[in-house]
């Protein structure tokens, strides 16, 4: 996000239809629907567009430029797990991308959350050392995008002589950073590394409490002015308030329906931090505060982001407003069906939520 914007907004696109009312059918990539959701959020005014890493679905990097050649604006933040591939070729291929895409490309930084997901492609690192190996790995991805000379570096995990730099990429000094991930492990190396910090969709008083944590890591780090903060929902709408809670309860019942089918949310209580701070704010309530919605959440577990803003566009715009006073200058969203949502987003929820924000500032600018 350039220093002139004060919001940004974040899609997220599949290879296929697929959410927690449409469950995946057929091949595991699509590339008419991949390209049809990409120029959705493309047209839509999405500064961004988030492609999930997944242990059983396909490279983020190959659907991002494929992605990238049939839209104009719209950046790409790619998931990333560190561990799987070695930290100089990722460099090399999120530099590609970049150039591919012409300056378009950011990486979101995922260490992983969940043991056994983890173990499918092999790694049997425990999180604490994850997050260590993490902590290593983005050194070097900085260190390579931003040198111009050849990397050397030994370390606990890698031991690199003469790693080349010569693949630039188009933003400088190197693409912007994004990092997930909510336990003590996770907040110190975001805050050494992170440019936007990623949490899913929270409380008022947790997202208040989580900003001012990751905050003062950054300061030992001497960023504490660095770091922004990135706030995920999935907002469900419609023209008056009571349609769009009653469209919330539609779509909890079909949720509930899929998962009888397909057993989303069973099995142990989720490992990672993020889910147990959703579960969190899910038993204060379904609705907690305001627009905020937890019933789906509870219900598979908060086994990713699942927490729903409901109301028109201009309440759910005024909700983000809330937020943004808070510290939080982006905002991914996803519907539960992705592709038509996304076009009604970009159609009212984002330009209102801009304007809010616009005038926000202009009022405050104003009384100074």
């Amino acid at each position: 996000m350039s220093a002139s914007q004060n919001i940004e907004f974040i899609g997220m696109i599949q290879p296929r239809q697929q959410s927690e009312i449409h469950p995946a059918q057929g091949p595991a990539i699509d590339p008419g629907y991949l390209v049809a959701s990409a120029q959705a959020h493309d047209e839509g005014g999405f500064d961004r567009i988030l492609i999930g890493w997944y242990s059983n679905g396909p490279d983020g990097l190959l659907l991002a430029t494929h992605a990238a050649a049939h839209t104009r604006k719209v950046g790409f933040l790619v998931a990333h797990r560190p561990g799987f591939q070695s930290p100089t070729t990722a460099a090399r291929s999120f530099a590609s991308l970049d150039q591919l895409s012409n300056g378009r490309a950011a990486i979101h930084v995922i260490s992983g959350g969940d043991d056994a997901d983890q173990a499918r492609d092999g790694d049997w690192l425990d999180k604490d050392a994850r997050y260590a190996r993490t902590d290593e790995y983005v050194s070097i991805l900085k260190a390579i995008w931003t040198g111009e000379k050849p990397v050397d570096h030994e370390g606990q995990y890698y031991r690199i002589k003469g790693a080349s730099p010569e693949v630039k990429t188009v933003q400088r000094p190197r693409p912007p950073i994004y990092f997930g991930g909510a336990s003590e492990a996770a907040l110190r190396v975001a805050g050494k590394h992170a440019d936007v910090y990623a949490l899913w969709g929270e409380t008022q008083a947790q997202v208040r409490e989580i900003v001012t944590r990751v905050r003062a890591e950054a300061a030992k780090h001497g960023r504490e002015n660095d770091v922004r903060f990135s706030l995920s929902f999935r907002p469900i709408l419609a023209e008056t308030e009571e349609a769009a809670w009653a469209k919330a309860e539609r779509i909890l019942a079909r949720v509930r329906e899929v998962r009888g089918q397909a057993a989303l949310g069973r099995g142990p209580s989720p490992q990672n931090t993020g889910s147990q701070r959703l579960l969190a704010a899910a038993a204060q309530g379904d609705r907690p505060e305001g627009r905020l919605y937890t019933a789906i959440a509870r219900e598979t577990g908060a086994r990713g982001n699942t927490t729903a803003l409901v109301g028109t566009p201009q309440q759910v715009a005024e909700a983000f407003l809330e937020y943004h006073a808070l510290g939080v200058t982006t905002f991914l969203i996803r519907g539960f069906d992705p592709l038509e949502d996304a076009v009604d987003y970009g159609r009212e929820l984002l330009p209102l939520t801009r304007r809010l924000v616009a005038e926000r500032l202009a009022h405050k600018v104003a009384a100074e």
